[in-house]
């Protein structure tokens, strides 16, 4: 076993979150960073830094960090590789240390979203600059994703990861962003690039044929195999675009139970796969998506054994058709369904059901300020996912009322000027006559 380790950064509440038709309150995007760091993954990309609804929530939750709340998973930002949005993402948020800057890197992308107006070169000129800006600004860690890398030249991509190396860059993403890779490809390649640079290398890989998690832990046998650490790239459940993302527990177990993996290469020491379940099935709530039946690990069915055979092997040793434990993602307590009386609190809740519900929780408030200041802050939270409250998210707020004030507030961008304050001064005239 080598020295070098397989790391985890989840990009549920970057990619995850630009699921078409789906999304997050940021309220629900901060309760997953909070699990996230319980889990010990070791990354989160939390969010865009440039987009203005985001900006409360990321100061906020890098607030939490400076409070030791999030202590382990460490808060990293995605942009555009280019100088003047490392800028505006430091001007919103002055806190980041960690940072990825993304440019499109195959020949496909470059004419196709540049349409001619950009070389290649511009591409690695531009990406530099964006480096050597983030490095000033602060960043600890900044990495370059190459997008469409797989449809890149392998030559041109090492150039790039070197030139951006050169600049200050840690870590290089190579972006499956169509997943039109598969795993034997996937090793090769990746094996040629980590070689040639020596740089950590972040697996980022789309499930559009089906092969999310196999490329994933492919590319970070390759990383490892060539000396250098390996950062799988993960959403929970799979989420993200089009046919989502390789998933974060499937990639987990592949990395520490499969006949390749197991014994012989070393993940990060931190991760506690024993919170899988609480994550999956939270985040699941959060996107009102519900678990596939057969999703591994976390799917209803994953311990379930109906046919004979099948029931009479598992009954005798559960090894017979049981890879793994159920309790080794923390699986198997009984889940308590109210069926008679319940109160509830929300967006209309009164003191008394809102006390009701803390009560139960063991929460008792010090003063009737601090209950009705906790009981605006559960409505305005209730308004703001638009689902009944969790336990967590109702801890959270109670045990950090300024922060959660602070992610649920945002403030729209509205500039009367131009053609649109020439329709409103019309409709407000209209009014008037």
């Amino acid at each position: 076993m080598t020295d070098n380790k397989i790391y985890f950064v989840d990009v549920t509440n970057r990619d995850g979150v630009q699921t078409s038709r789906l999304g997050l309150a940021k309220l629900q995007k901060t309760i997953i960073n909070l699990m996230l760091d319980k889990m010990g993954i070791t990354q989160s990309e939390f969010g865009f830094p440039t987009t203005k609804h985001e900006i409360n929530y990321l100061n906020g939750n890098l607030e939490l960090v400076r409070r030791g709340t999030i202590s382990t998973t460490k808060l990293s930002g995605w942009m555009r590789g280019i100088s003047e949005d490392v800028e505006l993402s430091f001007k919103n948020v002055p806190n980041l240390k960690y940072v990825n800057l993304s440019q499109s890197t195959s020949e496909q992308m470059i004419n196709g979203k540049y349409l001619g107006k950009k070389t290649p070169d511009d591409i690695i000129k531009m990406t530099k600059e964006a480096v050597e800006c983030a490095v000033d600004k602060g960043a600890e860690i900044v990495g370059v994703n190459a997008e469409d890398a797989s449809r890149s030249d392998l030559n041109y991509l090492i150039k790039y990861a070197k030139e951006a190396k050169s600049s200050g860059a840690k870590r290089f993403r190579y972006c499956d962003t169509l997943g039109f890779e598969d795993p034997q490809t996937t090793y090769s390649r990746i094996s040629q690039i980590a070689k040639e640079t020596q740089m950590a290398i972040e697996l980022h890989f789309h499930n559009d044929l089906g092969m999310a998690v196999a490329c994933s832990v492919m590319g970070a046998r390759a990383a490892i195999d060539n000396g250098v650490d390996a950062y799988i790239n993960t959403a929970i459940n799979g989420m993200g675009e089009r046919a989502g993302n390789a998933d974060l527990v499937s990639c987990l177990l592949a990395c520490l139970k499969s006949a390749g993996f197991k014994g012989k290469y070393s993940i990060d020491e931190n991760i506690k796969l024993d919170r899988a379940w609480e994550l999956a099935k939270y985040t699941s709530y959060a996107f009102g998506v519900p678990i596939p039946i057969n999703q591994p690990a976390v799917g209803d069915n994953a311990f379930a054994h109906e046919s004979g055979i099948h029931a009479d092997g598992a009954l005798k040793d559960r090894r017979n058709y049981e890879l793994y434990d159920f309790e080794e993602l923390g699986r198997g307590e009984p889940e308590i369904i109210e069926t008679g009386r319940m109160i509830t609190t929300g967006e209309y809740g009164g003191i008394k059901g809102f006390r009701n519900v803390y009560n139960n929780l063991e929460i008792e408030f010090k003063d009737e300020h601090e209950a009705r200041n906790i009981l605006e802050l559960v409505r305005y939270a209730n308004v703001h996912t638009q689902k009944p409250l969790t336990t967590s998210e109702l801890k959270f707020i109670y045990h950090h009322p300024d922060v959660a004030a602070k992610i649920m507030t945002v403030t729209p961008y509205y500039e009367p000027i131009g053609a649109i304050k020439e329709r409103v001064d019309s409709i407000s005239k209209e009014k008037k006559m």
